[in-house]
């Protein structure tokens, strides 16, 4: 995650370790650096299922085009059969 797209509660907490005692940093810095990753990875995640989300939309909106087209060729045959003569 970068810093441009990580939470300001992040931000402030880097700058709380950071301000530390340096043995305080040694024991929170993996422990941190564990958290970032994991953030991380959540909203990469979060960001894979709304490009999902976006392309399911388009697909169904392409489903419901295809299916209201049918219903008029159909209506289309089934009126030419029926007036055959």
């Amino acid at each position: 995650m970068t810093k441009a797209v990580q939470p300001i509660e992040i931000q402030e907490l880097t700058t709380v370790i950071a301000g530390l005692e340096p043995e305080i940093q040694i024991k929170l810095t993996p422990v941190f650096k564990k958290l970032v990753a994991t953030l991380s990875k959540r909203y990469e995640t979060l960001e894979l299922v709304e490009e999902a989300l976006g392309q399911l939309r388009v697909d169904i909106k392409y489903l419901i085009f295809d299916l209201e087209a049918t219903k008029r060729e159909r209506d289309e045959f089934k009126a030419l059969w029926e007036n055959r003569t």
